[in-house]
């Protein structure tokens, strides 16, 4: 039996090194709540996502590559129970070019997972090339929001595992 073909992750035949933004999502493997926990439904007015030492691992990660990485910038993130979101801002540096997305992520999943010690991520991840400023305005409130909307997230699981 031939296994199902796999379609492309990135968009054929863009440079991921262009400056622009990026709207990328990662999901733990098998979309396993690995990496915080959302709570303080009912009478609390927000819920509010407690991060286990894996999702606090996490997050220096994505500190770390904006804060150490020229031409890169995190512009927003949220780190939900089983998956990531991220907007990813790549920057022109003026010739001295900043890696492209593919290598940001491959780097942030092979840190944290060597930190979990064994696989932590799904293979590849999503992204969406954020076109204009209505765009990376709609997207910035889905990442703000996400953890008040847990419940009606496609990734809910429902408690840790």
């Amino acid at each position: 039996m031939v296994p199902p073909k796999r379609k492309p992750a990135r968009l054929k035949g863009y440079d991921y090194s262009l400056p622009g933004a990026y709207f990328v999502t990662v999901c733990t493997k098998d979309r396993k709540c690995i990496l915080g926990e959302i709570v303080g439904e009912g009478l609390c007015p927000l819920p509010e996502n407690i991060l286990t030492p894996l999702g606090k691992e996490t997050e220096a990660a994505i500190q770390f590559i904006d804060n150490n990485y020229t031409g890169v910038k995190i512009d927003r993130y949220v780190i939900m129970p089983n998956h990531i979101h991220l907007i990813v801002i790549i920057e022109d540096t003026g010739g001295d070019g900043a890696p492209p997305l593919q290598s940001i992520m491959g780097r942030l999943k092979s840190y944290t997972t060597n930190v979990y010690g064994k696989t932590l991520w799904q293979r590849s991840f999503h992204d969406h090339i954020i076109r204009d400023e209505e765009d990376y305005k709609k997207i910035a409130e889905y990442i703000d929001t996400n953890p008040q909307k847990w419940k009606l997230d496609c990734f809910y699981y429902g408690k840790p595992q």
